[in-house]
């Protein structure tokens, strides 16, 4: 599909909030704005999706592989691929506007997962190998890097595996407090209890080791990335994927503020007096609508795919926008997908 096609596309189908927009014009379909046709559950609705940047390319970049979103501060959007590609896109039409390059101090190229924007401008992201998160300016020069836990780093160094690290990242509330979310658990800690690790920032904008919690997944699924709410709650994803049947998706309501802090507790194993996360289930993504998605793999929904990236555009009371994005792995059975909704919190 050509870009103009897709930037038109972009245009008159996302930006509103009652069109829904597929894989470009041909198969383009309206979406009613009713909390019942268009509901997932109670609390979370879809208001519609779109294709249009899946396989296509950009300043002579791929356009995909996307795992993280977050917006600046004027308001567009930045959309981080792993295989090193920082991209701007316009909030409204996501039309590709600008991307970045991003290496580490080696010049080698990250496995880039986890995106936060500081107050500054300048960006923190997430590498999943080592795993690390370094400050990047806005033109891709490594600012800074903050400390990483000994027993989070991968193995043989750590407790971690390689590509299970870390995943999620935002900055809560008033910008102090840096999150990041493993994807799975580390060696020592029962199946399906993750870490989610914080750093509180120190003089000079740099961030050092903060509290550490126990977050419990559903059963075979990992945490692929969180978001911070103005009360300081969390939205977190969880995402598995069965071979033959396809991905489970899931959006959680989660509170780390009475949680216990974990850094000092070598083995989590689900024992007496760690207090985990508390969760509530907001939506399993398998029970939206498909309004008219197609899928290029078997799915239980074929408005699934593989859903990575996560950001919130928008707030009203007891309510907020959210924008999600599926990482096609650049694969021809995936696609590039972005998913509005409307969440009830």
């Amino acid at each position: 599909m050509r870009l103009r096609t897709v930037l038109a596309t972009l245009t008159a189908g996302l930006a509103a909030a009652t069109t829904l927009t597929a894989a470009g014009p041909a198969n383009a379909h309206p979406a009613t704005n009713t909390a019942t046709s268009n509901a997932c559950s109670p609390a979370v609705s879809l208001v519609g999706f779109s294709d249009a940047l899946d396989k296509t390319t950009f300043d002579g970049t791929f356009v995909g592989n996307f795992s993280a979103l977050a917006l600046n501060r004027d308001g567009s959007l930045a959309a981080l691929s792993d295989r090193s590609s920082l991209f701007g896109l316009d909030a409204k039409t996501l039309a590709p506007r600008a991307v970045v390059p991003l290496a580490g101090e080696s010049g080698a190229a990250l496995d880039s997962e986890g995106l936060a924007i500081d107050g500054d401008g300048t960006r923190l992201i997430t590498s999943e190998t080592e795993p690390s998160i370094r400050r990047y300016s806005r033109d891709g020069e490594i600012l800074d890097r903050l400390p990483v836990p000994s027993s989070l780093l991968v193995a043989p160094a750590g407790r971690a595996t390689s590509n299970q690290t870390f995943e999620g990242l935002t900055l809560l509330p008033g910008g102090r407090t840096l999150l990041a979310s493993m994807e799975y658990a580390i060696s020592g800690d029962s199946t399906g209890i993750v870490r989610f690790q914080t750093w509180t920032r120190t003089k000079g904008d740099h961030f050092g080791l903060g509290a550490q919690y126990a977050y419990r997944t559903d059963s075979g699924l990992g945490v692929p990335e969180v978001q911070a709410l103005p009360d300081g709650r969390l939205l977190v994803l969880e995402r598995g994927f069965t071979t033959g049947v396809g991905n489970t998706v899931r959006l959680y309501l989660a509170d780390p503020r009475h949680a216990t802090d974990t850094a000092g507790v070598a083995d989590l194993t689900g024992q007496d007096g760690v207090r985990p996360v508390r969760k509530k289930l907001l939506a399993d993504i398998v029970n939206c609508p498909s309004l008219g998605a197609t899928a290029k793999q078997p799915q239980p929904n074929p408005l699934l795919d593989n859903i990575e990236g996560m950001v919130i555009t928008g707030r009203a009371k007891g309510r907020v926008e959210v924008l999600l994005v599926s990482d096609d792995n650049q694969n021809a059975a995936q696609t590039t997908r972005f998913y509005r909704l409307r969440v009830r919190v």
